[in-house]
């Protein structure tokens, strides 16, 4: 942060042999900041004058005060070589070498100027100042004080001490020293009351620990200043925002919007113009966010805060791709922006180019060193890429006096951004206590994800199962092939096929029935908050039967933070063969269902936090020409995220829907989840530390 604009003029020339009373003219134009007009008098001085020492000063205050900074260290260095001794002109050097940013050498030089007079107030001052430009906070306080104690009360002193605390603060800040940081700020409080911009630096800590209640309060109090009242607006509207609260943040960036035609201030009237449009695209009132973006594209077609906003309007919208055009026109007239860095690496990351991502997340930590967003955005990325083991165990029985234990585990080791290995071992073994059958079954599998384009992965994995049942003992081959495909924009659309061995119960796995899947899912999202998922299966048999499976969902998401969705779900099942005696094969079947879902996802669950998934639907079954029977089913998780690298769930079903395999029952399943992350890091982290 700089600090020069808060050095006092030092206008002490009154005991300067040669000063006359026709300078008086120039001295004021210095005092109050009219350097044109007082170059340009100095100047016309020195022409008459030309080696009058305090019209030379007078000049070179002027010339560097007036932007030329290089050109009054050079006017001063010149003076010092004629005067060398001139404690006045030394400290005129000085204050130069800050106006032109030379601040180690300024360091040393006014280190000299203190020892020589350690009651001099200007050189304590800009001592001050210059350890401040330098990040030498606490030492810059120590010199401010002291500077205090010279002149107490003294105004640019108590500006540079505020300025100094502010600095200060933020350098604790982004090293994520947010209790120093937070005393500092409270600490300048206490000697500038109600300070605007120390609120506005405390307000903007506590978004960052997501201490909202706090930043809320501190914005109130922002507000309370009536001139201030669309500053805490804004800051309001932000803070719903993150509360998960939109409609409130909505209403709030509107009041502030209202507020527009009577402020006068041009970096305010953006602020506000940018909050309002982000609150309408938070509450996803896409067209009118895009008509005022259009409106200010007109007036401003190569603004980057009007590009970023177009940009994260198409981001919400699915629109990809033109967001990414949009950052990287950011990028192209300014390749610092925070805006067009972190987006363009989130929009990367939505188009499946991770590489890409990586470096436009690092590009934004060059320019903004520690920054929390884009440091968790590599973290989120990097969880991504971390191999992990996921382990299962569950508990199952139904009112046919099935009972089964399983338990499984998982192990994905992704090598790369594009490629994973992948390993799966499940145990299961199920008995009936009525017709004492008991089978085990041990599958083992083996595959590989590959991402072959952006929009396309394939999965591939191949195994055994090796099942033991009380009259054979056998081993089957299984795999499962399918293709994830993003077609289109809020579009997705899996095709594959599966084989695997009928385990419901001991019976069927005795039965030895090979199920060779071929399957097709296809899950459609809109920007308007409806969804619709289809599923169809259709299966081959090595028993000479068939069977034909269709399940589709309609659904309404009424709430983002936590998840809350409802919807319709329809299901069809038909056998080509039926066998009741063997399993549940109908000629036809049908099933609908209202569902509401819970839902806080693990995956935005932050370490220290529970998660929770809560899913109940009732509604019809219609078993062939049989009269309709009420269905219910009830599904829960609940878990705790203990750390980055790991999670505990227990998980559990209860419902008495007609499946593949029986009618006419309850199926009740309890489970207990376990994941961890092996690693820290991906494995192949060295390439994006590089990039």
């Amino acid at each position: 942060m700089n600090f020069n604009s808060h050095l006092t003029v030092i206008l002490l020339f009154i005991s300067t042999i040669g000063i006359s009373q026709n300078m008086q003219e120039g001295f004021t134009y210095l005092e109050t900041g009219k350097y044109e007009a007082a170059e340009t008098f100095f100047k016309n001085v020195l022409n008459t004058h030309p080696d009058n020492k305090t019209a030379i000063l007078c000049y070179g205050r002027a010339v560097g005060l007036n932007g030329n900074s290089k050109e009054a260290v050079s006017i001063f260095t010149n003076l010092l070589k004629t005067y060398p001794n001139d404690f006045e002109i030394k400290l005129n050097y000085a204050e130069s070498l800050l106006w032109n940013k030379n601040y180690t050498k300024a360091k040393s030089f006014y280190e000299g100027l203190v020892k020589e007079d350690n009651q001099s107030f200007p050189a304590l001052l800009g001592y001050a100042n210059t350890l401040s430009n330098l990040k030498t906070y606490a030492k810059a306080l120590v010199y401010v004080n002291k500077a205090l104690v010279v002149s107490p009360g003294n105004q640019n002193a108590l500006t540079s001490k505020k300025y100094i605390y502010l600095g200060y603060a933020y350098q604790n800040q982004q090293q994520q020293n947010y209790v120093e940081a937070e005393r500092l700020l409270k600490e300048n409080l206490t000697l500038f009351d109600n300070d605007k911009e120390t609120l506005i630096n405390l307000a903007n800590l506590y978004l960052i620990i997501e201490a909202f209640d706090k930043a809320e309060t501190i914005y109130k109090t922002i507000g309370n200043n009536e001139t201030n009242k669309t500053i805490a607006l804004n800051g309001l509207a932000l803070v719903q925002h993150l509360k998960g609260k939109e409609k409130t943040a909505l209403k709030i960036s509107k009041e502030a919007y209202n507020t527009k035609p009577n402020l006068k201030d041009a970096t305010l009237i953006q602020q506000t113009e940018e909050r309002y449009i982000q609150a309408l695209i938070w509450n996803k009132k896409y067209k009118e966010s895009q008509v005022l973006i259009d409106e200010l594209i007109k007036i401003k077609p190569d603004d980057s805060w009007v590009l970023a906003l177009r940009a994260t309007l198409n981001i919400y919208k699915s629109d990809f791709k033109k967001s990414l055009t949009d950052y990287n026109r950011i990028l192209e007239s300014n390749s610092s922006s925070f805006d067009g860095n972190l987006g363009k690496a989130n929009t990367l990351k939505a188009l499946g180019l991770y590489e890409e991502a990586y470096k436009s997340a690092n590009n934004t930590l060059r320019f903004y060193k520690n920054q929390k967003d884009a440091i968790q955005f590599i973290k989120d990325l990097d969880t991504r890429f971390t191999p992990f083991i996921e382990t299962k165990g569950s508990y199952t029985f139904d009112n046919g006096d099935n009972e089964a234990y399983a338990f499984q585990t998982t192990l994905e080791f992704p090598t790369s951004t594009k490629f994973k290995w992948l390993a799966n071992y499940g145990f299961r073994t199920t008995s009936n206590s009525v017709t004492n059958n008991k089978a085990t079954s041990n599958n083992f599998s083996l595959g590989l994800a590959y991402q072959l384009l952006p929009n396309i992965i394939f999965k591939g994995t191949a195994g055994m199962t090796s099942a033991k049942a009380n009259t054979d003992n056998y081993t089957q081959l299984l795999t499962d092939l399918s293709f994830n495909i993003k077609p289109f924009k809020l579009q997705v659309l899996d095709l594959g096929y599966k084989r695997e061995i009928q385990n419901f119960n001991a019976e069927l796995l005795e039965r030895e029935i090979v199920m060779n899947h071929f399957y097709a899912n296809y899950n459609l999202n809109t920007n308007f908050n409806l969804g619709w998922f289809t599923q169809y299966y259709y299966t081959s048999q090595n028993d000479n039967n068939t069977r034909n499976i269709l399940f589709t969902s309609l659904y309404y998401n009424l709430l983002n933070k936590p998840a809350l969705k409802a919807g319709f779900n329809y299901q069809y099942i038909a056998f080509k063969n039926q066998v009741p005696t063997i399993y549940f094969s109908p000629e036809r079947f049908n099933a609908t269902e209202v569902f509401i879902n819970l839902i806080k996802d693990e995956i935005i669950t932050k370490p220290k936090e529970w998660f929770y998934e809560l899913t109940a639907a009732t509604g019809y079954q219609f078993i062939e020409n049989n009269t309709k029977q009420s269905t219910y089913r009830v599904q829960g998780k609940l878990g705790y995220k203990f750390s980055d690298r790991t999670l505990l769930n227990i998980y559990g079903t209860r419902s008495n829907i007609a499946s593949a395999t029986a009618a006419g029952f309850t199926f009740t399943e309890i489970g207990l989840r376990f994941k961890w992350y092996l690693f820290e890091k991906p494995v192949e982290t060295e390439k994006k530390v590089k990039n």
